[in-house]
C-alpha cells in the first residue's frame, strides 16, 4: 500500500503552498488565539481532506486559487469541528499531543472553534464562493445532527444498521462529501457530475468510519485504545452485527453490561470477545470493502489523470490504513 507521502507527491508543491495559505488565513491579532492556531498546525494531521479538495479539482481542470480557499474552508472547519470534538467528548488529547481543551480550558477551546468557523466564512464570503460555502454549510448541518443523534441512541442502545449508516453518513461522511463537491465545483461547473463527485466523497467517507471502528477490536498503534467505543456506549458496526446474530437473552445481557459496566476492563474484553466470535469483525470489513467497490465505480465516469488516479489511491489508503 502506498503512503500518504507518496500519494501526495502529484500536488505536494501545491501542498506546500496550501500549508502557508492556511496558516494565513488562521492569523489573529489576539496574542491567545495566534499562539493557539500555532499549536494547532503544528500538530495537524495527514491533510486528506485538503488532498481530496485538490484531486478532486483535478478531475476536469485544473488547481486554482479558489481551489485552495475551497481546501482552507475544508480544513478549517475541520479543525473547529476536532477542538469542539474534544470539549463534548471530555478528552485530553489529539493525535498522541494534548487538546486545546486540556490545555487552555474549555472556555477557551469552545471559543477557538467558533474562531476557526468564523473564519473559513469569512474567506469564502469575501470572496463570493457561494456554491462553495452553501456545499461547506450542509457539512456543518449534517455533523452536528449525526453528533446529536448518536447521543440520542447511545442511552437506548438500539442503533438498528440502518441508523448506523445514518449517523456516520451524517457524522463523518458529510465532510469528505462536501470536500470532494468543493475541490470540483472550484474548477468545473458541471452538476451532474457535482453530484457524481459528491457520492463519492460520501461512500469514501463511509469506508473511511466502518475502518475507525475496526480499530476498536485489537489495533492499539493507532492511537485510540481498545474498546474506547464500548467504554463511550457507541454502537458500532461490528457490535450491531454480533448483537443481531445472538439470542434475546446474550443480547440483553451485552447491551446491560454496556449500559452499567463500561468501564470495567475485563468485561469489555468480554464484549469485544463475543463480537469477533459472532463475526462482527469479518462483516464490518466486507461492508467496508462494498462501500469502497461503490466509490470505484463512481469515479470511474471520470477521466483519466492525476485527479483520478489520486483519489483511486486515497480509497485504497482509507481501507488500508493501520492508523
Amino acid at each position: 500500500m502506498l503512503t500518504i507521502k507518496q500519494i501526495r507527491k502529484p500536488i505536494q508543491e501545491e501542498l506546500d503552498f496550501f500549508e502557508q495559505f492556511f496558516r494565513n488565513s488562521m492569523k489573529s491579532k489576539v496574542a491567545l488565539l495566534d499562539r493557539i492556531m500555532y499549536y494547532i498546525v503544528k500538530h495537524k494531521g495527514k491533510q486528506m481532506r485538503p488532498m481530496l479538495v485538490f484531486f478532486s479539482a483535478l478531475l476536469n481542470g485544473e488547481i486554482t486559487e479558489r481551489t485552495h480557499r475551497a481546501a482552507a474552508l475544508i480544513e478549517l472547519l475541520h479543525t473547529a469541528s476536532l477542538v469542539h470534538d474534544d470539549v463534548v467528548d471530555d478528552a485530553n488529547l489529539r493525535r498522541g499531543f494534548f487538546s486545546v481543551n486540556a490545555l487552555w480550558k474549555n472556555k477557551v477551546a469552545v471559543l477557538v472553534g467558533d474562531y476557526l468557523l468564523s473564519k473559513g466564512l469569512l474567506l469564502s464570503v469575501k470572496h463570493q464562493d457561494y456554491d462553495i460555502l452553501q456545499l461547506v454549510s450542509e457539512a456543518v448541518e449534517a455533523m452536528s445532527e449525526g453528533e446529536l443523534l448518536q447521543m440520542e441512541k447511545a442511552r437506548k442502545l438500539d442503533i438498528t444498521e440502518t441508523v448506523y449508516y445514518d449517523i456516520i453518513r451524517r457524522k463523518t461522511a458529510s465532510l469528505l462529501t462536501a470536500a470532494c463537491g468543493a475541490g470540483f465545483a472550484s474548477t468545473n461547473q458541471d452538476e451532474n457530475k457535482l453530484e457524481i463527485i459528491k457520492l463519492f466523497g460520501e461512500k469514501i467517507g463511509i469506508a473511511f468510519q466502518i475502518r475507525d471502528d475496526l480499530f476498536d477490536y485489537g489495533n492499539e498503534a493507532v492511537g485510540k485504545p481498545v474498546g474506547i467505543d464500548i467504554k463511550e456506549k457507541k454502537m458500532t458496526l461490528p457490535l450491531i452485527y454480533a448483537l443481531n446474530q445472538a439470542d434475546e437473552s446474550m443480547r440483553r445481557k451485552i447491551v446491560k453490561t454496556i449500559k452499567n459496566h463500561n468501564e470495567d476492563k475485563k468485561k469489555v474484553k468480554g464484549i469485544i470477545d463475543f463480537v469477533i466470535k459472532s463475526g462482527g469483525i469479518e462483516y464490518a470489513t466486507q461492508k467496508m470493502y462494498d462501500f469502497q467497490k461503490e466509490a470505484i465505480d463512481l469515479l470511474a465516469q471520470f477521466p483519466d489523470g492525476e485527479g483520478k488516479t489520486g483519489l483511486l489511491q486515497l480509497i485504497s489508503f482509507t481501507t488500508e490504513r493501520k492508523k
